[in-house]
């Protein structure tokens, strides 16, 4: 497939002046798609950045947003990584004619992408884009994790129609389904009915409260390090921090906290796939919001860039030391691996209960936290859910 055709380049006026100029500007370091270059080979990209300008999904006109740019706008006058990345800016993708024209656009270049080795990242642009990014998988016919960072669930109700709050709902119906497992980060519980919550319950989803997170966001990471993919709403970090989020709320993840769970996400060996949505310019002066999507994104690639290769594989031995833990009332121990390289752990789920399609994610990534749990005897709830999805 020619994607070429598919996207409208980059205004290269965006990304004039001193600071994109410098000698260490992200802009030298990223071969980006202009009106005055072309179309860049996607042969060396490790990472690849796109726009979809796409708000219909949240009721917006398509003229609505450019959130793409200002992002752009922000980050390519930041300063480079020490290490190089293989980043490739492939402008911003031509919406369909219909909403859901342009889910599956961007899924047949999000297949595309990953097929060839290449993480996209998508700047958005309303959340139900997020739909777009799954039916690359279901393209691929591969079962994975998402995980979301949002205020809310967006699983709205069964007769409800496709949009950037209902989303989620849509994926969980869709057949064949392609979802293994879903984890929501930073929920705020006066945003969540009790009925999703006891629907979540139901699917074995988890959760975790924004207050929960922010105890020790690095209870966040082994969230993330199990997800294919990951959506970000920016309506999750705080008004204050992000004033021209679709949703601004007093309440919510801080900038720095936000940041460090794109470094995260950057860092996870697993990942495939990352959007950004919910962020509307246009809803203030002086550029704010876009400039914290900008700091999360170079966040991210330095964490891309210092991904460590140490998912569990085959000889398990040699790279990780393993702890084998009884726990009363369950008829097999509980399989902890420790990474001799980065201190990282994992659960291994007992494999005579998974199927062939679920294989690869039977290593499940968890925390120190988790083993101290059951060391006294108790069974971390992370694994319990992940069996129950098994059986």
């Amino acid at each position: 497939m020619e994607i070429e055709g598919l996207f409208n380049p980059v205004r290269s006026e965006l990304l004039e002046g001193k600071a994109f100029e410098q000698h260490d500007a992200l802009r030298s370091q990223a071969l980006i798609y202009t009106d005055q270059s072309e179309f860049p080979s996607g042969a060396e990209a490790d990472l690849v950045i796109m726009g979809v300008d796409e708000y219909r999904g949240a009721g917006q006109d398509k003229a609505f947003g450019g959130a793409a740019d200002a992002v752009r706008s922000r980050l390519y006058a930041l300063k480079k990584h020490s290490q190089d990345n293989r980043v490739v800016d492939i402008g911003n993708l031509v919406l369909g004619n219909t909403l859901e024209d342009t889910y599956f656009a961007l899924g047949s270049v999000v297949t595309e992408l990953v097929q060839k080795g290449m993480l996209p990242l998508i700047i958005g642009g309303s959340q139900d884009l997020t739909f777009g990014q799954y039916k690359a998988f279901e393209n691929l016919e591969q079962v994975i994790n998402i995980t979301g960072i949002d205020a809310r669930f967006d699983l709205g109700g069964p007769d409800e129609p496709m949009s950037s709050t209902t989303y989620l709902g849509r994926i969980v119906l869709k057949q064949p389904n392609y979802l293994f497992n879903f984890s929501n980060i930073g929920h705020q519980t006066y945003y969540v009915g009790q009925e999703q919550v006891q629907l979540m319950e139901k699917l074995f989803f988890d959760s975790y409260r924004l207050g929960q997170v922010q105890e020790d966001m690095r209870e966040a990471e082994p969230i993330i390090r199990g997800a294919d993919l990951v959506t970000v709403d920016m309506s999750a970090i705080r008004q204050s921090d992000a004033p021209a989020a679709f949703h601004p709320s007093p309440n919510g993840f801080f900038g720095n906290e936000a940041c460090q769970v794109m470094h995260y996400a950057g860092m996870s060996d697993k990942l495939q796939s990352l959007g950004l949505y919910e962020l509307d310019p246009g809803r203030e002066d002086n550029g704010q919001t876009a400039g914290l999507a900008a700091q999360m994104i170079w966040y991210f690639i330095e964490g891309f860039s210092n991904r460590k290769q140490d998912l569990p594989a085959s000889r398990i031995e040699k790279s990780f030391t393993v702890y084998r833990v009884p726990v009363s009332g369950n008829k097999q121990q509980i399989t902890f691996l420790k990474s001799k390289k980065t201190e990282r752990w994992w659960m291994e789920l007992p494999t005579g209960k998974i199927r062939n399609e679920l294989i690869r994610h039977h290593f499940l990534p968890c925390s120190y936290r988790d083993y101290e749990q059951a060391c006294n005897d108790e069974i971390p709830d992370r694994w319990w859910l992940a069996l129950q999805k098994m059986a």
